[in-house]
């Protein structure tokens, strides 16, 4: 076989048809993500290559990378990678791989900090008040009157001649000398409006997409703005704290997507997911101050000083019944951890414990949101109502299974 030629397009084929015969559901999309693993290409490269020959080392990576798919093993394992949302999340056996509906949970997310956290400071500095504001439309008003006045005072001396001026005097209105000084002072207020308007108008500040005042511009004038602008009751800045991070795949996107407006506090209680979390951060070249990932169980190693300054609270726990365990399909049960996936009877066991902790971490108004088992929705809906929380939702994913809840926390709870 190593003297035989192999082109993209045979080994595309005899792939495809090797894990059919396998049991494989989707024998051609698994063959392109190996042969794109193991050359380097993108998909739409696959095609416009078809005629190339793999090299020893690429068939060598193939071949195993066969072998080990025909055994059942996920491919997010086997290449290493998968695609959440807008990144490139970095996977490894021994920590759960991220599923599409996550990136819903992201989605959630993401539309209550853009409605509840960041646009009220949007809006707050959208328009700020300036002190010279009503000077500069004093000037404009100014500046019209005298704009009338000049006509006026040009059209009456249009009809004076020399002698009239001289026994009308300087003082007479409609004076030639008289036009001359108005049309003068008129010039200088005119420089001096628009002089006015240039600092008003520096003194904006510019705006990123989400209405946010990007630091550092219009650093002459911040100083007479901030004085003038009221304090925003909102940080500027979003807080999420996640629990059972895995992957990094939620705190990361979050991080990602709105970058500079929110950080992510991260724990999980696998060494492996926080070593992998870590990868995916450096790899997206966000820093620790940005997402920071902890080794801990659940929130015990949230300073007290931090407790009810979160403005969300999210994970995605284990939440498989452990009577459903033994149904899951070979790939999942045989391969991700148990840790990850087994919530306990109901599948509620780390959901009740998540959901005692986050009136202690949340701030008033802050959301929490889990993605759990489809049949366990309505329970741990009652039991967030149970618990004191508001607005209390259950959202559906794309197949229109219940999956997520969220709620609002009204009353958060200090520890004595």
């Amino acid at each position: 076989m190593a003297n035989e030629i192999w082109t993209i397009k045979r080994c595309l084929e005899w792939t495809k048809e090797y894990l059919a015969e396998r049991g494989e559901e989707h024998p051609r999309l698994s063959a392109e993500w190996l042969l794109c693993a193991a050359t380097g290409l993108a998909r739409i490269d696959l095609y416009m290559r078809m005629d190339e020959t793999l090299n020893a080392a690429q068939l060598e990576t193939m071949h195993a990378a066969v072998v080990r798919r025909a055994k059942g093993e996920p491919l997010q394992y086997i290449t290493g990678s998968t695609q959440f949302r807008m990144i490139d999340v970095a996977c490894a056996p021994g920590v759960l791989i991220p599923r599409p509906e996550t990136e819903m949970l992201v989605e959630e997310v993401l539309n209550y900090l853009d409605a509840e956290v960041l646009s009220p400071e949007a809006a707050a500095r959208q328009r700020v008040e300036l002190p010279w504001n009503d000077e500069v439309e004093e000037a404009r008003k100014a500046e019209a009157a005298l704009a009338d006045e000049r006509a006026t005072a040009e059209r009456r001396a249009a009809n004076l001649t020399a002698a009239d001026e001289a026994a009308l005097g300087s003082d007479v209105l409609g004076s030639r000398a008289y036009a001359e000084e108005l049309a003068d002072r008129e010039a200088e207020e005119a420089a001096a409006q628009a002089a006015e308007a240039d600092a008003a108008e520096a003194a904006e500040p510019e705006l990123d997409e989400y209405g946010i005042a990007i630091e550092g511009a219009g650093q002459e004038t911040a100083s007479a703005q901030d004085a003038a602008a009221p304090a925003s009751a909102e940080p500027c800045t979003a807080r999420v704290l996640e629990v059972g991070c895995g992957t990094g795949c939620i705190s990361l996107s979050l991080a990602w997507e709105r970058r500079g407006h929110v950080t992510c506090t991260a724990t999980d209680i696998e060494p492996r997911a926080i070593d992998l979390a870590t990868k995916n951060r450096d790899a997206l070249g966000l820093t620790a101050d940005e997402v920071a990932f902890s080794l801990t169980n659940l929130v015990s190693s949230i300073p007290r000083e931090e407790w009810g300054t979160f403005d969300v609270l999210v994970s995605n726990p284990p939440y498989i019944p452990t009577g459903v365990m033994r149904s899951l399909p070979h790939e999942v049960k045989d391969f991700e951890p148990d840790l990850a996936l087994e919530g306990g009877a109901d599948g509620l066991d780390i959901f009740r414990r998540l959901l005692n902790a986050a009136p202690y971490m949340l701030r008033a108004g802050g959301l929490f949101a889990c993605e759990l088992y489809e049949g366990a929705l309505d329970a741990a809906a009652e039991l967030c109502r149970q618990a004191g929380l508001s607005d209390v939702r259950i959202v559906h994913d794309l197949t229109d299974r219940p999956r997520i809840v969220r709620a609002i926390v009204t009353e958060p709870k200090q520890r004595i």
